[in-house]
């Protein structure tokens, strides 16, 4: 997908990836991270502001720099990143709010034919797996380049 976003510096291991949001609050460091979870091959990312003291991610913390779109379309360029190198690995994906699971899936249907051509999605909905549809309020989301 060719979508505005803001250049990422990623680790040698292309796990971790940083960048900078830029808007009325000033420039915000942002961390993604893809962890390895207890089922093979299944990764979790994680995303958020970076906490200059931890250096870790903190995901609840709301910016409000106006640059949403821009910065979920990182995100989704850093999935692209990660599954160019891991191209077996499934993404899992899922807000740390109600709110911020609805936005990602908002994200999603409005690219989701570009999301197709080069992705298997599904979603979770009341614990099951489906193949993505539009118009379903899934709680979780999972991505395997094709």
């Amino acid at each position: 997908m060719k979508l505005p976003h803001y250049e990422l510096i990623a680790e040698k291991t292309l796990k971790v990836y940083e960048f900078t949001s830029e808007g009325p609050k000033g420039q915000i460091p942002k961390l993604i991270k893809f962890s390895e979870t207890a089922l093979k091959g299944y990764y979790n990312l994680a995303f958020g502001d970076k906490d200059l003291k931890t250096g870790e991610i903190d995901d609840n913390v709301v910016s409000n720099n106006g640059d949403s779109e821009q910065v979920l379309a990182t995100v989704v360029s850093a999935v692209y990143m990660f599954t160019e190198t891991y191209s077996y690995a499934w993404v899992y994906a899922t807000g740390s709010t109600k709110s911020r699971t609805r936005l990602y899936r908002m994200g999603v249907t409005k690219y989701i034919d570009e999301i197709k051509n080069d992705f298997y999605i599904f979603g979770q909905l009341e614990g099951e797996w489906e193949e993505f549809q539009k118009d379903k309020e899934y709680n979780a989301f999972v991505v395997r380049r094709k």
